[in-house]
């Protein structure tokens, strides 16, 4: 069996560290990875505000072929040591379909590999990344009304993000579907949400999609868990959908982490 992180962030990452590519990539080696996929923010539409307070959620579009090239190069020169896959996270943003599908078209023919993942949810009027910190989640909960009305209306929105046409170049992976669940410990929801979580597992299963088994909730505080859960990954299992592990990589040594939890869903 391949061992693949295909969940990794890069020094383009307007939110990550200065680590390089090599430093990525050697402690893929070192950890016995024989496949990984840089899977960068992708610029996120030219007409949405990035509501994130620093503005830094994602590449900008002047970095998109340098990003290209550089893995290209980085391909060539690890060949005989790694596979080395070329991929955006793309955001599923609810009304921005057809930039997001413009973006993929041009784009598209470049990539190996790559996730879709909601982090923006509107909130009344407003829009919020619910993932940047507790305050922000916390500003979730105040304009929709309650901590589960924010989990709902994150699973809805990833189920929306697996039904909606965004082109031939539309990622088959579907990101951290739990990621609601960051600030769990602080702000804990009152229902389980089985039903949304089994409609979400169905309709990737229909579609032939993979699922992001992605260990980097397990290193934030107020979470401590995987996206998604253990319960919810062995639902998927049953369903005989795809897993992929993804360490959701930030910074080299995150690389390939906790990959042992995981091994038995692979």
């Amino acid at each position: 069996m391949e061992k693949r992180d295909a969940h990794i962030h890069s020094p383009f990452c307007p939110h990550g560290t200065k680590d390089s590519f090599e430093e990525y990539i050697e402690q893929a080696i070192k950890k016995g990875f024989s496949s990984i996929t840089f899977t960068e923010h992708a610029p996120l539409p030219s007409s949405f505000d990035d509501p994130a307070p620093l503005q830094d959620s994602a590449i900008k579009l002047e970095d998109v072929e340098p990003y290209i090239m550089e893995i290209k190069r980085l391909k060539e020169q690890y060949k005989n040591k790694i596979t080395i896959k070329t991929g955006f996270e793309i955001d599923y943003i609810a009304g921005f379909e057809e930039e997001t599908e413009e973006f993929l078209n041009k784009y598209g023919p470049h990539l190996d590999d790559s996730i879709l993942s909601v982090h923006f949810l509107q909130c009344q009027h407003k829009w919020i990344c619910i993932d940047y910190s507790p305050d922000t989640f916390a500003e979730a909960i105040r304009l929709t009304g309650g901590i589960d009305e924010v989990y709902q209306l994150y699973f809805d929105q990833v189920l929306k993000s697996i039904q909606a046409e965004l082109g031939p170049f539309k990622p088959k992976r579907v990101g951290h579907i739990t990621l609601a669940a960051k600030f769990k410990k602080k702000y804990p929801p009152f229902q389980s949400f089985s039903a949304s979580i089994m409609e979400i597992l169905r309709e990737i299963k229909e579609k032939g999609y993979e699922l992001d088994m992605n260990t980097a909730g397990l290193r934030k505080p107020l979470c401590r868990e995987i996206y998604p859960n253990l319960d919810i990954l062995k639902l998927a299992k049953q369903l005989e959908i795809p897993l992929v592990f993804g360490s959701d990589a930030h910074q080299a040594k995150e690389l390939g982490a906790d990959y042992p939890l995981i091994q038995d869903f692979i």
